[in-house]
């Protein structure tokens, strides 16, 4: 994987909270952005899945894969988020994926 440089420009009280984290964590800055932006994408799509699920846009087996995690994980957080996403035809779809 290639890295690819990004710039931004942030608040300074983001700013201040970015140096505590680095100091805390012992990170230099690149990698504590890093690490943040990472976090804060594997939590959008999980987020992002559980809103296609509850909506009925796809799949348990499907929203898994775009969450990016097992399913067991997934299901955990569906339990947690109370989302319905039990339908007669959403079963059949999980049922034939997983046959």
């Amino acid at each position: 994987m290639s890295d690819v440089p990004i710039s931004t420009r942030i608040p300074k009280t983001l700013e201040k909270e970015l140096e505590e984290y680095m100091k805390t964590e012992h990170l230099e800055k690149s990698t504590a952005v890093r690490k943040l932006l990472i976090k804060s994408l594997q939590e959008w799509r999980e987020e992002h899945a559980l809103k296609l699920l509850a909506e009925g846009r796809t799949t348990i087996s499907k929203a898994t894969e775009i969450a990016g995690v097992d399913i067991w994980t997934f299901i955990e957080k569906v339990k947690q988020s109370k989302i319905v996403w039990v339908k007669d035809e959403i079963i059949s779809e999980d049922l034939e994926a997983f046959s």
